[in-house]
């Protein structure tokens, strides 16, 4: 299924207790908004994952492949129980591809009960990997006790300059790297991500920067150099937005392999 397909729903299970500490104060079942779930292979976490699109995000960056996932009002009100009996379906055949769940979006921090709920169960329920998708903005919010039931980390870090960052997501950087240097204080292993956009983010200072700074957290397993693409822009259009990056070139095969190269320079793997 993919991003945009409606979420189909098992039956409630009001009988079934909150598993996380947050929940379990309400004695209720947690639910949250979701905007879709799909399964994937190598892009978002090791083997075949399931990903549920959480709705809402609090940054809207000019390259969004997804504006449709930004408000929350938007997705459908699913119940945690109800999304983890679906990845259910596939537990035995993502176990055997090594693979997991990973929470994406939108921005699944806009939800820290909800999202907490689903790496809980999908962790001690299904026993599978999890790994959490976030832009690091709202990292606060990430309590010690999702963070423990998260096994990975993709972290965008979209641009070192922060005027540069601003211009991109219309918010402030410093939010994402003081989530990043805590996750490196837990030993949390994280994949950073960042988007080489022409003429925005591929000034090589900008890449240095984020790549000195990846390194220097020491838990940092990977780093995906992702090219900028227009995919998303008939979403924009559709939503009455306006994608000012339409005209923006496609990175060549070789500024890619130059910004994947900084990166190895400073000792980090990269895709």
């Amino acid at each position: 299924m993919s991003p945009g397909t409606a979420v189909p729903l098992a039956g409630a299970r009001t009988a079934l207790a909150a598993a996380t500490p947050a929940g379990a104060v309400g004695h209720r079942p947690v639910a949250g908004s979701v905007h879709s779930w799909d399964l994937s292979t190598g892009v978002d976490g090791p083997g075949i994952r399931f990903v549920p699109f959480l709705a809402g995000c609090p940054l809207a960056c000019l390259y969004c492949h997804n504006p449709d996932t930004w408000k929350m009002r938007d997705g459908k009100r699913v119940l945690a129980g109800d999304l983890v009996a679906e990845a259910a379906k596939y537990q035995a055949f993502i176990r055997a591809a090594g693979g997991g769940a990973t929470l994406s979006g939108g921005e699944p921090l806009l939800q820290p009960v909800f999202a907490g709920e689903l790496l809980h169960r999908f962790k001690h329920e299904l026993g599978l990997h999890t790994a959490l998708d976030t832009s690091g903005y709202l990292g606060v919010r990430a309590t010690d006790a999702l963070l423990r039931d998260t096994d990975l980390v993709l972290l965008d870090i979209k641009a070192w300059d922060p005027a540069l960052y601003k211009r991109l997501t219309g918010r402030q950087l410093r939010p994402t790297l003081d989530f990043a240097r805590r996750l490196a204080r837990l030993d949390k292993e994280v994949w950073v991500r960042f988007v080489l956009v022409p003429g925005l983010t591929d000034d090589p200072s900008n890449i240095e920067g984020v790549a000195s700074f990846a390194a220097s957290l020491g838990n940092v397993t990977r780093v995906d150099v992702l090219p900028f693409h227009r995919l998303g822009a008939s979403k924009w259009e559709r939503l009455g937005l306006d994608f000012t990056l339409r005209d923006t070139p496609i990175p060549t095969a070789p500024e890619v392999a130059a910004a994947r190269g900084t990166f190895e320079e400073y000792g980090l793997p990269t895709v």
